[in-house]
């Protein structure tokens, strides 16, 4: 399936509709002879098979619901003929899963039950087409959904975006005129109140984390909770909205000019579900918007993730991001997980003459630099390089959680690494600090931050490396460079690795022939003493150790641990630290632009004189005042 939809240009709801029926189109065969389970692959996960074969098949209703909403008068026959087949598939499932009595029962609900983040899905398919999954059921059948929908007002539910699971479904009982809970709900929106933090930002259920949950979770549930209810609620839904309307003016700083988004937090498995945010907000909202930038931003960003090889070769969504990677996947990925990406198919809920389709395309406008002060992100746009530098973020061990959160810098062009190890090669420190026991080889990079602090020039923070390690990072962005110094104080002998950005070590290009791979080779690193370089037609990374003090070398990291390229090489700086207190500058270089390799003489440097840092390129000199961490704690 690889390249099946390579340049394919959505340019309508039509098109859109024909492009979702063909990528849900190969899991007909997967579904259980009720219709009531989608079982798609053999991978474990936390909440088990039953589950999962049940969260595979509510997913695909983000798509379905919104496609079945209302009529698509310009498809072919033959796909109407597909959309009424896939109504009559999934009541026959709906009918099946919420029977006791049948094989193919869902199941009762127990506290955080895996199946109440199923449930949304569900109530709002419901919600949009009651005359699909609603209207057609009998009284007995009614009541069996019913009982089995209201099971979540009867059980504990997360404190983070699981609550608006049960507001949805409770919203879901108002619409169609069935018993809802007031208290639950009532419960529920003010655990989404203490997780707002203003500007259009909430954290989502922990403090301090707020990642691509807010877009496609946070915001998602409640701008569509805000259409469907403004007339029962005005004032509350003007306020979802109006939170929406904030936050979309900082969350587009995530996405370059085309749509590319950076990889950065969890879920990332869930791919394209990153533009869903903009088809809700231009669902929700009729005024004061852009419609032509929301379409512009949700539909490149899908079409850049068609050209990516994530589908098997039977055309299932496969877990992983840039490709099928299980090494980079959470507890709670299953095999029906990836198509939570439908959520962007939301844009099917807007008719073919909705201004989202017909206004003109409009390309988002960035700023050099932008100070992001609640996702606490300094973030860089250089051409379409956009680069999130990040500090004080920090997210419970779902799996590889300190990669996802807490390297100094993530790029959309780059990506970042996850660690199959310990060592060097396997750990694939790529723009992170590892430390190690002198001559352990058994490197860690920091979990946790004490305390952090940042400006629109430079990003601060200060945490522990291991126990006896403590250290104090200054991180100050300059274009195609960036500029690292690092306070370390070590109890004990150590040996320290500053790495760089990763970059893929082969391509394929199209011939006559077919695929055809280009493999790096080593007369393509460019070495000197504390500088290298990895010069190749498709980007430039590079090293250097500014103080002189340190060995610059170019690890082959390990298959699969970059999450854009499976394969990829590694530049970064070693070195071996005394006991002691030390201050270290080094910098490192990412670019992609055909001009890529002058930078490698464009080196910028720095020196710190107490707490003061000057900074000099080509162009300007700076200084730049290292503040009182402590203080900032």
């Amino acid at each position: 399936m690889t390249g099946q939809w390579k340049n394919r240009k959505i340019q309508s709801r039509a098109g859109a509709a024909e492009l979702f029926l063909e990528m849900i189109r190969p899991l007909k065969k997967y579904y259980s002879d009720g219709k009531g389970w989608l079982h798609v692959g053999n991978t474990g996960v936390h909440y088990g098979e039953k589950a999962a074969r049940m969260e595979g098949f509510s997913r695909i209703l983000w798509g379905l619901g919104p496609l079945w909403s209302r009529e698509s008068p310009n498809l072919a026959p033959d796909l109407k003929s597909e959309i009424e087949e896939w109504k009559k598939h999934y009541l026959t499932g709906l009918i099946h899963g919420t029977n006791p009595q049948y094989s193919e029962y869902w199941g009762d609900l127990v506290d955080y039950d895996q199946k109440m983040v199923e449930m949304a899905a569900i109530a709002v398919a419901v919600s949009l087409s009651p005359q699909v999954l609603w209207d057609p059921l009998d009284a007995c059948q009614k009541e069996q959904f019913c009982v089995w929908m209201d099971q979540i007002n009867h059980h504990r539910v997360h404190a983070n975006n699981w609550r608006f699971f049960r507001i949805l479904v409770n919203m879901m009982f108002r619409r169609i005129g069935r018993p809802w809970s007031q208290e639950k709900e009532d419960e529920d929106w003010a655990v989404i109140a203490d997780c707002y933090e203003g500007d259009g930002w909430y954290h989502d259920g922990n403090n301090g984390q707020l990642d691509y949950y807010i877009a496609f979770a946070m915001h998602f549930y409640g701008l569509v909770y805000a259409k469907f209810m403004e007339k029962e609620e005005p004032d509350y839904c003007c306020i979802l909205k109006e939170r929406g309307k904030q936050f979309a003016k900082d969350y587009i700083y995530w996405f370059d000019t085309e749509g590319r988004e950076i990889p950065y937090g969890r879920s990332l498995t869930y791919r394209f579900a990153h533009g869903a945010f903009f088809s809700a907000l231009a669902f929700a909202c009729d005024d004061n918007i852009e419609y032509g930038l929301l379409r512009h931003l949700a539909i490149n960003n899908l079409e850049k993730w068609l050209c990516r090889p994530i589908f098997d070769n039977d055309g299932v969504l496969s877990i992983g991001y840039g490709y099928p990677n299980l090494f980079m996947s959470e507890r709670y990925n299953g095999h029906g997980s990836p198509y939570w990406a439908l959520k962007t198919f939301f844009m099917l809920v807007l008719e073919d003459n909705h201004p989202f389709w017909t206004a003109q395309d409009q390309r988002p406008l960035f700023k050099a630099v932008q100070l992001l002060e609640h996702p606490h992100m300094l973030i860089t746009h250089n051409m379409d390089h956009v680069q999130s530098f990040v500090t004080g973020q920090h997210c419970q061990n779902h799996g590889c959680t300190a990669e996802k959160y807490e390297k100094f810098v993530y790029s959309n062009q780059f990506g970042f690494s996850i660690s199959r190890g310990h060592q060097l090669r396997d750990g694939a420190f790529d723009n992170t600090l590892a430390v190690s026991i002198a001559d352990d080889n058994c490197y860690r990079m920091k979990y946790g931050t004490k305390s952090f602090f940042i400006t629109e020039q430079a990003v601060f923070s200060a945490y522990s490396l291991m126990p006896g390690v403590e250290a104090e990072s200054a991180v100050i962005p300059l274009g195609s460079w960036h500029i690292r110094i690092h306070r370390i104080l070590t109890d004990k002998e150590i040996d320290l690795a500053d790495g760089g950005f990763s970059i893929e070590a082969e391509v394929s290009s199209q011939a006559q022939a077919g695929d055809l791979l280009e493999k790096y080779s080593e007369d393509q690193i460019k070495h000197e003493e504390g500088k290298i370089f990895v010069c190749l037609p498709w980007g430039v990374t590079g090293a250097v150790s500014v103080n002189g003090d340190g060995n610059a070398v170019v690890i082959d990291t390990f298959p699969n641990t970059n999450l854009l390229y499976s394969l990829a090489v590694l530049p970064m700086i070693c070195r071996r630290l005394k006991p002691g207190q030390h201050d270290i500058i080094d910098c490192f270089l990412g670019d992609r632009t055909e001009d890529a390799v002058k930078y490698i003489d464009m080196i910028p440097q720095a020196e710190l004189k107490e707490n003061n840092i000057y900074v000099r390129t080509d162009t300007s000199e700076i200084r730049i005042e290292w503040p009182d961490l402590k203080r900032e704690e």
